[in-house]
C-alpha cells in the first residue's frame, strides 16, 4: 500500500519557498566572503604600501648632500616616475639633454638615460609614491673647466653657476594644464621606458596621483606666475631669495608687495667653511647671524614646510659644511707680483673681507661679516629692499611651538654684509646680484664695467679672474649661456668702488693676488 504524504499546509509551503531562496543568498554571501578575502589579500599590502613615509639614507656625506631628502617632497615634490618621463612627453623643451637644459647636473656615473635624478633632487616615498624635489645641493653645486675642450670638474659647495631655476619653474607652470599630463600619455611614456604599473597602481595614478600633480602645478602657477611676470628672468646662477617665500609660506599676493620689494634676485652663494662664519651676519644683506636659522630658512625656500621638514637630514648637511674647504686656486701668478698685490689688499680690502695666506684663507678683519650700509656701498638696492619688516614679523611665527627651531634672529638691515672671500676663484660673477663678470671688471669704475655679458658658462678666465663672459646683445640668440643685462631692474652693477682708484699697474698686481684665493 502506497504511503501518502500528509497534505502540505500553507505554512509549510511558505517555509519551502524560503529555503529555495536561501540557497542563492547563501552562494551570494559566500561570493562576498571570498571577494572580501581576495580584497584583503590584495588590498592590505596595497593599503600598507600607500600609507606612511620612508626615506633613503646615504652613508657618504657628499652623496647625502647631492641626493638626500630634506623634507621638501611631501608638499612640493613630483613623482619620480614622472621626473623620468617628462623629457619624453615634452621634447620641444627638454629634448635629448633633459633637465640639463636648465643647468641641472648629474653625479659621476648617473645619467638621464639610466633614469637617475639630477644632483640637488632628493627623494622620499610618501604614501606609496616616490617623490623627488629640491635639496641644498641644487643651488650649491657647480662645474669649472680650464678650457672649452676640458671635461667639467664638479665641485660641491660652489654656486650652481649653470642652474636656471627661473626657467625650470616656468616650464612646470606652463605644462600644468597640458593634455600630455593626462593619464594615458603618461602611462604610454612609462611603458616605453619599461616602467611597469599594475592595475591597482594605474587606478591610483589615474584618480589620485596625476590629479594631485596637476592641482599642485596649477596652484603654484596661480601663486608665482604673477610675480615672475613682473620680474626680469633671473638667468642661471640666480634666484629671488625671499619673494616666492612670501607668496608660498605666508599666502601673500603680488599686490601685497610694494613696487620696491618685488625684485630680490641675487646670486647663489658659495657655502664653504661654515664654521668660521658662525656669528657673522649671513645672507647677502646680513639679516641673520644664526647658521641654524639661515639653513632652515633656505630649506623652506626649497619647498619644505613646518610639518614636512627633516631636521636631522638638514643638520647632517650643515655639520658637513662646517669644514668643507674650497679646492685650492689653480692659478700661480708671479710670486713678486702676488706679494705686491697682497700689500695693497691688506691696506684696502682685508679689514672687510679677510685675506689669503698661501693656500689658507684667514677669517680675520675688524668689519668681516658685518653689514655695510648701502648709503656707503651704493650697490643695487633691490635685494636689500626685498627683505622687509613685514616679512621679518611673519618669519618669527614659524616653528613657534618648537623652541629648538623657532626663528629669533632675523632682522631688517640697511646694507650688504662684508663677505669672506674664500674660494673666490669659483664665485664669479661678482657682487651680490652677479652683475660684474670678472675680478678685473670689479676693479674698474662702474661706468667702465660691462653692460651686458654672457653668464652661465664654466670656462675659467685665468687672466681676468672668474669665468669667460663675452659681451652680448640682449634679445639676440646665444649658442650657450644667458645674456645678462645690467640695465634691467635689480641687475645694476654700480657700487663697491674699492680699488677702482688705483693705477692700472696697482690693479693688475692686486688682481694677481686675488687670483690665489
Amino acid at each position: 500500500m502506497r504511503h501518502q504524504e500528509p497534505p502540505v499546509t500553507a505554512v509549510q509551503q511558505a517555509l519551502r519557498r524560503r529555503r529555495r531562496r536561501r540557497l542563492p543568498l547563501t552562494l551570494l554571501a559566500l561570493a562576498v566572503v571570498l571577494a572580501g578575502v581576495l580584497v584583503l589579500a590584495i588590498g592590505l599590502p596595497t593599503l600598507w604600501r600607500y600609507s606612511g613615509e620612508s626615506v633613503r639614507h646615504y652613508a657618504d656625506p657628499e652623496t647625502h648632500f647631492w641626493h638626500g631628502s630634506i623634507g621638501s617632497e611631501p608638499a612640493s615634490g613630483l613623482p619620480v616616475r614622472l621626473w623620468r618621463v617628462l623629457p619624453e612627453l615634452f621634447p620641444e623643451t627638454l629634448g635629448e639633454e633633459g633637465y640639463a637644459v636648465f643647468g641641472f647636473l648629474y653625479a659621476p656615473g648617473d645619467s638621464l638615460a639610466a633614469g637617475d635624478l639630477p644632483i640637488g633632487v632628493g627623494t622620499r616615498e610618501v604614501r606609496g609614491v616616490e617623490l623627488g624635489w629640491l635639496n641644498c645641493a641644487v643651488c650649491h653645486t657647480g662645474t669649472v673647466r680650464h678650457s672649452p675642450e676640458a671635461q667639467p670638474r664638479l665641485i660641491s659647495g660652489m654656486p650652481a653657476n649653470h642652474l636656471d631655476l627661473y626657467g625650470f619653474i616656468t616650464f612646470l607652470m606652463d605644462i600644468a594644464d597640458d593634455p600630455r599630463l593626462a593619464p594615458e600619455p603618461v602611462f604610454q611614456a612609462m611603458e616605453s621606458q619599461g616602467q611597469e604599473l599594475g592595475w591597482i597602481e594605474r587606478l591610483i595614478w589615474r584618480h589620485v596621483v596625476l590629479p594631485r600633480v596637476r592641482e599642485g602645478l596649477l596652484e603654484t602657477r596661480a601663486m608665482l606666475g604673477p610675480l615672475l611676470a613682473v620680474q626680469p628672468s633671473w638667468g642661471p646662477g640666480r634666484v629671488d631669495t625671499f619673494n616666492p617665500y612670501k607668496l608660498i609660506q605666508f599666502d601673500m599676493a603680488v599686490d601685497d608687495l610694494t613696487k620696491a620689494e618685488r625684485i630680490g634676485t641675487a646670486d647663489f652663494p658659495s657655502i664653504f667653511l661654515q664654521r668660521p662664519r658662525q656669528g657673522m651676519d649671513l645672507h647677502w644683506d646680513g639679516n641673520n647671524a644664526s647658521l641654524q636659522e639661515r639653513n632652515l630658512s633656505a630649506a623652506l625656500g626649497a619647498g619644505v614646510t613646518e610639518e614636512s621638514v627633516d631636521h636631522v637630514a638638514i643638520e647632517r648637511v650643515a655639520d658637513w659644511l662646517l669644514d668643507l674647504a674650497p679646492p685650492a686656486s689653480p692659478y700661480q701668478p708671479d710670486p713678486a707680483r702676488v706679494t705686491a698685490g697682497k700689500a695693497l689688499y691688506m691696506r684696502h680690502c682685508a679689514d672687510c673681507h679677510g685675506y689669503q695666506e698661501g693656500e689658507r684663507f684667514v677669517f680675520e678683519g675688524e668689519r668681516l661679516g658685518t653689514v655695510l650700509s648701502n648709503d656707503v656701498l651704493n650697490a643695487d638696492p633691490a635685494r636689500l629692499d626685498s627683505y622687509t619688516e613685514t616679512l621679518r614679523r611673519d618669519q618669527l611665527t614659524l616653528f613657534a611651538d618648537d623652541e629648538r627651531y623657532r626663528f629669533r634672529h632675523f632682522r631688517k638691515t640697511d646694507g650688504y654684509a662684508n663677505q669672506p672671500l674664500d674660494g673666490l676663484w669659483l664665485r664669479a660673477p661678482y657682487l651680490h646680484n652677479g652683475s660684474v663678470p670678472t675680478l678685473h671688471d670689479l676693479l674698474l669704475p662702474p661706468a667702465e664695467r660691462p653692460v651686458a655679458f654672457v653668464r652661465g658658462l664654466d670656462v675659467l678666465d685665468g687672466t681676468k679672474g672668474g669665468f669667460v663672459a663675452p659681451a652680448c646683445t640682449p634679445g639676440e640668440p646665444l649658442e650657450k649661456g644667458f645674456c645678462f643685462d645690467t640695465r634691467l631692474p635689480g641687475n645694476g652693477n654700480q657700487g663697491h668702488v674699492y680699488g677702482t682708484g688705483l693705477t692700472a699697474e696697482e690693479r693688475a698686481v692686486l688682481l694677481d693676488y686675488l687670483l690665489t684665493f
